[in-house]
């Protein structure tokens, strides 16, 4: 049964269709040439993908503006912050008081540690708390099972 498996193997490595495949995955196959009727279907698929493609992107509604950056924020925003998803690397901080993306400094003023994070918007009222990264909580030297208050200023 062994020699069987063996045999039948050997001859299916030599099928044009898996060299073929095998070649396209790993990139080690020559490419082959394209005869003429392969040329005509090859360009007029494209032919027809690119209609679609006009078509589709003429449907296409305008974009949304970019939300607007609050560039008047000064001083620090207070807020109360837990441990967030511990699985997402990086120092972060999701929180209502951004409405876009943004990098701030961030102070616990129980031991007045500061870390520099990322704020990411997350819906809510601005009072409703934050989610801070595991990376970010030890960088405060913060308890990870405790809520803590921190001092948020806009870079």
């Amino acid at each position: 049964m062994r020699y069987v498996i063996l045999i039948s193997l050997a001859a299916l490595a030599g099928c044009d269709t898996v060299r073929e495949t095998s070649g396209r995955i790993f990139g080690g196959g020559q490419p082959q040439p394209l005869q003429a009727a392969d040329a005509v279907e090859a360009s007029a698929e494209t032919e027809a993908v690119d209609a679609e493609e006009t078509v589709q992107t003429a449907a296409v509604e305008p974009e949304e503006p970019a939300p607007v950056v609050n560039t008047d924020w000064q001083g620090a925003k207070t807020t109360v912050a837990a441990l967030g998803d511990p699985t997402k690397a990086g120092r972060w901080m999701e929180t209502p008081l951004v409405d876009v993306e943004r990098n701030a400094r961030i102070v616990l003023p129980k031991t007045g540690a500061m870390t520099n994070v990322t704020l990411i918007p997350i819906g809510g009222d601005p009072g409703a708390g934050s989610r801070l990264s595991l990376d970010a909580m030890r960088a405060l030297l913060a308890p990870i099972d405790e809520l803590v208050e921190l001092e948020v200023y806009a870079n």
